[in-house]
């Protein structure tokens, strides 16, 4: 028979804004630790914070994580446009599941593990500048653990406000993180941390102890910011007398002054980098690899590879603890994403290179504007993108900057600048024969030979030793611009009767 315990694991943001880097680099370790062991990936909603919710978060964070590929096996999902809750534990909302909670901490203080505390918020920022005055760690005095039941009830009857205070117990916490190792922590260091706030909400750690252990969580990935408070879940744990998960604390991302990336540094949203036309797969790739060393030369992966790469569960077990997770926070460098996306997008298809791009290029002035596509049917503009992309697809680092800086192939160029058209000291007569001979040379190849690979051939033996001679001049007539893909890739884009137009236009020029 076999005991071995299903790897389930939860990613559970808070829905106050759009999700952060940050949050997809939570959700995407859980989901590749879930796929790799053929687990469940849960998604939870820990919406017991009320001041800070945000409408319409939820709903932007499920989007977001499906935008990447991250699929949801249980918890809250998007069908059909509606939130909807999949799974046999219940809601997975917390502010649905506060009957529960109000059940777990009544039983903690039935038991003498938990108690009620009435202190003011006057009494305790007292308390706390007493302590910094006196260079003391700021810890709750347990001024209202001893009240008997009588005062409690009455103060309660009273209005008088409360919260509900965890009692930490004498000894100290030990316990194996798979990332940092073994901690150990002195009790009488700990707070006694509330575990329900005066409106009735349980805090983070209640809930998150009490879901994690209803909803049979094997193992907890979060960011290493939460390495404090976690011999306190442990505690809870053992009040409750339930096994606590595994937990892997992940190094923190950093900016590159080495410190924790902030919300507050500029685009740090999935919805930013979706926006900026970053390829999903790029964002993954890169934040994957924040770290997370996969111990190989690859660096760009597919999200199929950084399964394949993950370590397992039984791995894990066996070397008691991740050997391919950091401990120092990697650092999130934009000139690194760069080179991962133009990695990407090298290797995307042009067909599928072509549905990411049009959503960008279809919101441009100059392609909603192009007198080149003007005449084109829907199918003919299609396939002259199409063309456009194979020849950018090479140096694109994102989706937005398809057809900007080649503007030429969108619109017509105008007079071109002799000077543009002279290869080095060449006369206008020199200049204008080479143009002739492009003309020539290109009048004569059919439309069905019309392709890059031909172009390219029957322009070289053309140009012979002299290269500069006859593709310089050919390049700028064709493109006006300084800098612009080869000639033989312009004239295959423009195809025959536009690239001659223009070659045409540039003799003419010499007069």
């Amino acid at each position: 028979m076999n005991n071995k315990k299903q790897v389930r694991v939860r990613f559970a943001p808070s829905p106050t804004g759009e999700l952060h880097i940050g949050g997809l680099k939570t959700a995407l370790t859980n989901y590749l630790f879930a796929k790799k062991n053929d687990g469940k990936f849960i998604l939870r909603i820990e919406d017991t914070d009320q001041s800070r919710l945000v409408e319409g978060a939820t709903e932007r964070v499920i989007e977001s994580l499906m935008w990447a590929g991250i699929e949801i096996d249980e918890g809250v999902k998007i069908e059909k446009r509606e939130i909807v809750e999949i799974g046999e534990k219940g809601s997975y909302v917390q502010s649905k599941r506060l009957d529960f909670y109000k059940k777990y901490i009544q039983q903690l203080i039935d038991e003498g593990k938990a108690y009620y505390c009435f202190c003011s918020s006057e009494r305790l920022d007292d308390l706390r500048k007493k302590q910094q005055l006196e260079k003391l760690a700021p810890k709750y005095d347990r001024h209202c653990l001893n009240l008997s039941s009588e005062e409690v009830q009455k103060k309660i009857e009273s209005g008088e406000k409360y919260v509900v205070r965890f009692k930490i117990p004498e000894g100290k916490v030990s316990y194996t993180d798979l990332v940092y190792g073994k901690i150990e922590v002195e009790n009488d260091t700990l707070d006694d941390l509330i575990l329900m706030k005066s409106d009735g909400f349980p805090t983070y750690h209640l809930a998150m102890a009490v879901d994690d252990h209803l909803m049979e969580i094997s193992h907890v990935f979060r960011g290493a910011e939460w390495l404090p408070s976690t011999p306190k879940h442990i505690l809870l744990y053992e009040a409750f007398g339930w096994e606590p998960p595994k937990f892997c604390h992940m190094a923190n991302i950093l900016n590159k002054s080495k410190k924790k990336l902030s919300k507050r540094e500029g685009s740090v949203s999935v919805s930013d980098f979706k926006n900026q036309g970053y390829p999903k797969e790029a964002i993954l790739n890169f934040i994957a690899l924040l770290g997370w060393n996969p111990k190989t030369k690859q660096e760009i992966f597919s999200m199929d590879e950084l399964i394949r790469e993950f370590e397992s569960a039984d791995d894990v077990e066996k070397n008691r603890g991740f050997r391919k997770m950091n401990k120092a926070g990697g650092v999130f460098d934009l000139d690194r994403l760069a080179w991962i996306s133009r990695e990407h997008i090298k290797q995307m298809d042009v067909k599928d290179l072509y549905e990411q791009v049009i959503p960008f290029l279809e919101e441009k002035d100059f392609y909603q504007n192009s007198s080149l596509l003007s005449n084109f049917s829907d199918e003919q503009k299609k396939d002259y993108v199409k063309k456009v992309l194979t020849v950018e697809k090479e140096r694109m680092e994102k989706f937005t900057e398809a057809g900007e800086n080649n503007l030429f192939f969108f619109s017509e160029i105008g007079n071109v600048d002799k000077d543009l058209l002279r290869w080095k000291e060449n006369s206008d007569e020199e200049t204008k024969k080479a143009l002739e001979k492009a003309q020539k040379v290109l009048g004569e190849i059919s439309e069905e030979d019309w392709t890059k690979e031909n172009l390219e051939k029957l322009l070289l033996e053309a140009a012979g030793e002299k290269r500069g001679d006859l593709l310089f001049p050919l390049r700028g007539v064709l493109t006006g611009a300084k800098k612009s893909p080869s000639p033989f890739e312009c004239a295959w884009v423009l195809g025959k009767i536009e690239s001659l137009r223009r070659i045409g236009r540039g003799i003419e020029s010499f007069g």
